[in-house]
């Protein structure tokens, strides 16, 4: 069994140290958080409370910072199971051993417990939404395993239904239309779905245009990789000319794109997924987060590829604000926008959770959204004395270490620094033998 979801309790975090980030970072010293039905009902001081009323909970958070649960804009779940595989491959020797080789050795049973780790990991660390790139998708069994694996985890996503990179008979659309009937027949469950195609930088016009009408079929938004080329040298110019550029649309790094084509992202209503970490690592060009900002572009942050770069969002902010702080605009100058620490925890919140088209649900404390919340240690040794920058100390100093509780819609996913989950050995058991089996492990 994984996270039981019963009745939904009625919990007032008590005297935390509360970070909003709507429509900026601010700090809430001494401050209470009611949530009542998986929302947010009450923000503020010494909210009013009957200690007699034992449908209430009451936990003590004056030893804790309070905030939004963290938001992954971008992440292959199903690459749980290969952790850090690849940590020293390029990024071509990432599509040749990981996409090309072992991607097609997955079975459903396989991408269903590199799901359910991935998404683990995530709570564990303190995000709470992930927008899940799932290009593994070679049968509808293996979509099936996916989402299943998300809704055992307890955790909000965002599924984009992608192709296998190297096997054109699997891009089916017909297959894309059963996997949104038979698994998201509602816009607003816990676990909704994209489309996530090739897209215009590696693939023909044609096909390009059939994925995004497919989109536009069954409601769905798009999530794609974008890069100067090979295909399309201006991706974001080429689905402008097919009448294909339309608002909602996430793209995913963009590092080699000129800031021609990030005005047409923003003028289009677009936003855009950055991966520092792994964007680095494998030298996909300069740091995107201060062009980004320069362009007025909503920004969300993401862990990508857990092959290569760690899975926690503490890790992204840091790579995304100390790379901002070596060259803003990426031209070497130095005179690009530098990011301040409450710019990157806006990213990996408010922002990211608007780039997902959940800004109205979750990324900020606003009353009547979702409870979706963390509550890190603030008494720990790397964090006290928390007091002098708190948003600072949850950007530079803060770890997955720190995560103490968190709530997805008001319920404990993870209490007292222990994830709930019932089976947990089991999983790591299954993902031990999905690595012997797919032949990752070292001699």
């Amino acid at each position: 069994m994984g996270n039981e979801r019963h009745h939904t309790p009625r919990l007032l975090l008590r005297g935390g140290l509360v970070i909003d980030t709507a429509p900026h970072p601010v700090v809430h010293p001494h401050t209470d958080v009611l949530v009542e039905e998986g929302r947010i009902a009450a923000v503020g001081p010494d909210l009013p409370f009957d200690d007699t009323d034992t449908g209430l909970e009451v936990i003590d958070a004056r030893a804790m910072v309070v905030l939004p649960g963290f938001v992954d804009a971008h992440r292959h779940l199903w690459q749980g199971v290969l952790r850090s595989a690849a940590v020293d491959a390029s990024l071509d020797g990432y599509f040749s051993r990981v996409l090309g080789e072992l991607a097609g050795r997955f079975t459903p049973a396989d991408v269903h417990t590199g799901n359910l780790l991935g998404a683990l990991d995530c709570l564990d660390s303190g995000i709470t939404t992930v927008q899940d790139f799932s290009h593994v998708q070679y049968s509808p069994e293996h979509t099936a395993a996916a989402v299943e694996a998300l809704l055992e985890a307890g955790i909000r996503a965002v599924f984009g239904y992608g192709y296998p990179v190297f096997d054109e008979s699997a891009r089916q659309a017909d297959w894309v239309r059963k996997a949104r009937t038979a698994h998201f027949p509602s816009h607003d469950a816990r676990v909704t779905m994209a489309l996530a195609p090739v897209g215009p930088s590696f693939t023909p016009p044609e096909a390009v245009r059939e994925d995004w009408l497919l989109a536009r079929e069954l409601g769905l938004p798009v999530a794609v990789h974008v890069s100067a080329g090979p295909v399309a040298e201006r991706p974001i110019t080429a689905l402008r000319e097919q009448g294909l550029l339309t608002a909602g649309t996430l793209y995913v790094h963009g590092n080699s794109l000129p800031d021609s084509e990030l005005r047409l992202i923003a003028e289009s209503g677009g936003a855009v997924a950055i991966t520092p970490a792994i964007e680095a690592s494998m030298r996909f060009g300069a740091p995107m987060a201060g062009r980004l900002r320069r362009a007025g572009i909503t920004t969300g942050l993401g862990a990508d590829a857990v092959t290569s770069a760690p899975g926690d969002m503490f890790s992204q902010m840091r790579a995304a604000l100390m790379s901002s702080h070596f060259d803003g605009n990426g031209d070497g100058d130095g005179d690009g926008f530098t990011l301040k620490a409450a710019d990157v925890l806006r990213m990996a919140t408010a922002e990211g959770a608007a780039a997902l088209g959940l800004g109205e649900e979750v990324g900020s404390l606003g009353v009547g959204k979702r409870a979706d919340l963390v509550l890190l240690r603030a008494d720990a040794l790397n964090l006290a004395p928390v007091a002098h920058d708190p948003i600072g100390a949850v950007v530079t100093a803060a770890h997955p270490g720190n995560v103490d509780t968190v709530l997805v819609d008001g319920r404990a996913v993870k209490r007292d620094g222990r994830l709930l989950y019932a089976n947990l050995g089991g999983v790591l058991a299954e993902a031990h033998r999905a690595t012997e089996r797919l032949g990752t492990s070292s001699p």
